[in-house]
């Protein structure tokens, strides 16, 4: 694949990934009802660990860049059933992202039209809380963003800076302003993160703190597509950084605007809300467009390092040769790119089950959360395993490659597995609802138990060289 990116094109896709509006837009409003009015405390703890980390995924893409980071790091390292574990959980994770995030992209376009004063098509009124119409809505972008992925990662990367010098734009006219024009009592308690109120909650609200943050390491996916290797680490460190600032301004002024309950009530609507409550229209829709600039960026940015991952393990023998195959033209791996997709519109068409957006976000969000807490911390352990000789010879490196991500690697994995313990224990029965914590658990356990009989199957039938310790 064509090396075409620079610094700014892999932060762009870094941060485009995390996708900072989004996350502030639907998931502020979710940890709030958690953690109460600690949101800028819960976002600067959870940092700390995922910083520590990263410093891990820089280590391991300097020496040695490759389409499918941690699939090939942990694999390599650790073991080839680990690592294809941490391959799969992150597609697996990635592709209910997106299928959810096509309903939030819906959603806010169907709020956009209310604003515009257009609130049926066909005599069906719109509403932008019904999954089923803004998951039909969301799918339309979701091809779109898929073909532009297909063209090239240049284009794709200019699109992504686009995007977010207007979102960055928009959240930061809006989050300053609420500082100084919001009427609720500032409080430095807001960042104490002893003042939360429980550890059930600090360890739900690191978790989907975790989840924002969750998306930096995709520049490591385009790895080998770099210049620079470093350029990789680089940019997912500055996306990391710019991250954080934007979530504890954010978080500030949400409540420094809001009360508790409005911010906690309004879940995945927060951002429009929020907007709304600082100015008129048209300057109150501003949010809103972000917001649905935000989620089609990240759709983009999702599919994007998924069919890289893909790539690198049909390349290794662990899926079918189709996962290989380039575009003629634009040498991306284009069918995998539009394979992920389509998967993903079927999930997208199966979760138009849940009765609203808010519903869907919520389930989707904590059981993507505790999958994600697992394969960071593999990969940070494989970092450490890989580099634990420079504790002896280069003392720095050492504790950025080894002591660091250790360490966020043991907390990732007490919060995730504390979270797990506290949706088993919630409740005695099982259902198909979103606040059911059996269901919200079967989750979590499915999206890494599915890719067992892969994993067995490229083994035993395919004998792919991954597994039989015979790749390069």
């Amino acid at each position: 694949m064509r090396r075409s990116l620079g610094l700014l094109d892999g932060a762009a896709i870094a941060a485009s990934s995390t996708a900072a509006t989004s996350s502030i837009g639907i998931g502020l409003g979710l940890m709030a009802g958690v953690v109460g009015l600690h949101l800028p405390a819960i976002m600067l703890l959870a940092f700390l660990p995922v910083l520590a980390i990263a410093g891990g995924y820089g280590r391991l893409n300097a020496a040695d860049p490759d389409a499918g980071s941690s699939y090939r790091w942990v694999g390599r390292t650790l073991s080839p059933w680990l690592g294809f574990l941490t391959g799969w959980v992150n597609t697996v994770g990635t592709v209910v992202f997106m299928a959810y995030t096509t309903t939030v992209t819906g959603s806010s376009i169907i709020q956009l039209l209310d604003l515009a004063h257009l609130r049926s098509v066909a005599g069906l009124r719109l509403d932008a809380d019904s999954t089923v119409q803004c998951t039909l809505i969301g799918l339309a972008v979701l091809v779109g963003a898929a073909l532009v992925a297909v063209r090239g990662l240049d284009l794709a990367a200019r699109l992504q800076k686009a995007l977010l010098v207007f979102e960055y734009a928009v959240l930061l006219g809006f989050c300053g302003y609420g500082l100084f024009a919001g009427d609720q009592p500032f409080s430095l308690q807001w960042f104490n993160p002893f003042a939360i109120p429980s550890f059930e909650a600090l360890a739900q609200g690191m978790v989907l703190a975790v989840f924002c943050y969750w998306g930096f390491e995709s520049v490591f996916s385009v790895g080998e597509e770099v210049r620079d290797a470093r350029d990789a680490s680089r940019g997912g460190m500055l996306a990391l950084v710019v991250m954080l600032l934007m979530f504890l301004l954010a978080g500030t002024a949400f409540q420094r605007v809001l009360p508790l309950d409005e911010l906690a009530d309004n879940g995945a609507h927060g951002l429009a809300y929020f907007g709304a409550r600082l100015a008129d229209q048209p300057l109150a829709a501003l949010p809103l467009i972000a917001l649905m600039l935000s989620a089609v960026a990240s759709l983009q940015s999702s599919v994007i390092p998924t069919a890289r991952g893909m790539y690198a393990m049909g390349r290794d023998g662990v899926l079918g040769p189709v996962w290989t195959r380039l575009h003629p033209k634009y040498s991306t791996p284009a069918v995998g790119t539009l394979l992920i997709t389509g998967v993903a519109v079927v999930l997208a068409l199966c979760a138009v089950t849940v009765p609203t957006v808010n519903d869907l976000v919520s389930a989707a969000v904590n059981a993507i959360g505790i999958v994600v807490a697992l394969y960071y911390a593999l990969t940070a352990v494989a970092s450490a395993v890989r580099f634990r000789h420079l504790l002896r010879t280069d003392l720095l490196e050492g504790l950025r490659a080894v002591v660091g991500p250790l360490l966020g690697a043991a907390t990732l994995l007490f919060v995730g597995g504390y979270l797990a313990w506290t949706f088993y224990d919630s409740t005695d029965h099982f259902e198909l609802a979103a606040d059911n914590g059996w269901f919200q658990l079967s989750v979590a356990v499915m999206m890494i138990v599915t890719g067992l009989p892969v994993a067995a199957w490229a083994r035993w039938r395919r004998r792919s060289p991954y597994f039989l310790g015979d790749a390069r």
